[in-house]
């Protein structure tokens, strides 16, 4: 069963930007697209742990602000000839709010 927990309205969330939320599970990076797409992640680019919500995002990417690794919002996967992924949550908005699965922040906690 998801346990979907509300986390902020979409509006919270610049168009092309990211915020970082803090939940009772730990804080995640929200992307929002100009498509007005969500996507949550770490916060931590796997190059040098760069802050991701810091980044720049294009279409459904973000460009970690230290060293402009490119990291897919949909998958994680760092684009592009270096290596490494970011871990991912599902997110959805309904109604004008940003949802987040608590269930894989919970495992993410235990881990």
């Amino acid at each position: 069963m998801t346990d979907w927990i509300d986390i902020a309205d979409l509006n919270d969330v610049p168009k092309r930007g990211a915020r970082v939320v803090k939940t009772r599970e730990g804080c995640v990076a929200i992307f929002r697209t100009g498509a007005d797409q969500v996507f949550a992640l770490d916060n931590t680019c796997p190059h040098k742990q760069g802050p991701l919500a810091e980044g720049i995002v294009h279409g459904a990417s973000v460009t970690c602000p230290l060293h402009n690794w490119v990291i897919s919002l949909e998958t994680g996967l760092v684009q592009g000839e270096d290596e490494g992924q970011v871990a991912t949550y599902p997110a959805r908005v309904e109604g004008g709010r940003i949802l987040l699965d608590a269930t894989f922040l919970r495992a993410r906690a235990v881990a």
